[in-house]
C-alpha cells in the first residue's frame, strides 16, 4: 500500500480555518465535480470532520481510503463512487 501523504490526488479541497458545516458543504460540491473514481484529498483543521467526513462516505457511497491527523490539521483521502 503507497504512503498515502505521496498519493496523488486528482483533486484537492483546502477547508483549513473553516468550521462545521462548511467544510462538509465544500466537500459536498467538490466532489460533485469529480469523476467516478477519482480521487479527493481533502485538508481541514476543524476537529469534527473527524466524524463528519466519515458519515458523509458512508452515507453517500463514497470510500475513505485514509484519513490521518497531525498537530490540528486533518487529512483525507476520498475515492467517489463509480455510479
Amino acid at each position: 500500500m503507497p504512503e498515502t501523504a505521496e498519493m496523488p490526488a486528482d483533486a484537492v479541497l483546502d477547508a483549513t480555518g473553516l468550521n462545521c458545516p462548511e467544510p462538509v458543504m465544500m466537500l459536498h460540491n467538490k466532489v460533485r465535480a469529480l469523476a467516478g473514481g477519482e480521487l479527493l484529498k481533502v485538508i481541514a483543521t476543524d476537529p469534527s470532520t473527524q466524524r463528519d467526513i466519515p458519515k458523509f462516505c458512508v452515507f453517500l457511497g463514497h470510500e475513505l481510503v485514509d484519513q490521518q491527523a497531525d498537530e490540528g490539521t486533518y487529512l483525507y483521502w476520498i475515492r467517489k463512487k463509480v455510479e
